[in-house]
């Protein structure tokens, strides 16, 4: 077990680093946003590939940033049912997700989207808009985010069965969003 918990532990900081890339695609975004919208209305300047930017960036970071929101275990998941249980409860609800729905769906969505950007590379796909920009590198963060998602799920099932079985120390707290 020690192997496959440092091989999650491992993934744990891959998703970290990753996380990063998003958080600063955030910033690329908003700054981004902000020279787009002096331009336009401030010297009646403008291109599609500015907005397009904006939109693979905001990409970036949800597909880049979603296994750190596994990892950190901020994901949704049903409140009602969730917060009432104590013990291993949500422990053993969290591997029923994981198991039986992030994984299939994760591993589904990377193997289709696979091709799609594929078919983009490969065509050299451009944007119909004037200046658009290429569309591949949007496309490539599909498998990449859903495939880095699989991966943390497989961290997090490992993390919760050495947590049953005594051998890693995890929190299982869950706070409540406010609504």
């Amino acid at each position: 077990m020690s192997g496959l918990l440092k091989l999650a532990l491992g993934m744990d900081w891959v998703s970290s680093k990753i996380s990063k890339l998003a958080g600063w695609a955030v910033l690329a975004a908003a700054l981004i946003s902000a020279g787009n919208a002096l331009l336009r209305y401030g010297f009646d300047l403008s291109s599609n590939a500015w907005l397009e930017i904006q939109w693979y960036l905001f990409a970036t970071t949800v597909m880049l940033g979603a296994p750190l929101v596994l990892q950190l275990n901020e994901h949704v998941r049903v409140d009602i049912i969730y917060g009432k249980l104590r013990g291993k409860g949500p422990v053993l609800v969290d591997l029923f997700g994981l198991v039986f729905f992030l994984l299939p769906v994760m591993g589904l969505m990377t193997w289709l989207t696979w091709p799609f950007f594929w078919n983009m590379y490969v065509s050299g796909e451009i944007s119909s808009n004037i200046g658009g920009l290429i569309r591949w590198p949007a496309a490539l963060l599909m498998p990449l985010g859903f495939g880095a998602v699989f991966l943390q799920g497989v961290a997090e099932i490992i993390k919760r069965i050495a947590h049953l079985r005594g051998r890693y120390e995890m929190s299982t707290q869950y706070e409540k969003p406010v609504q």
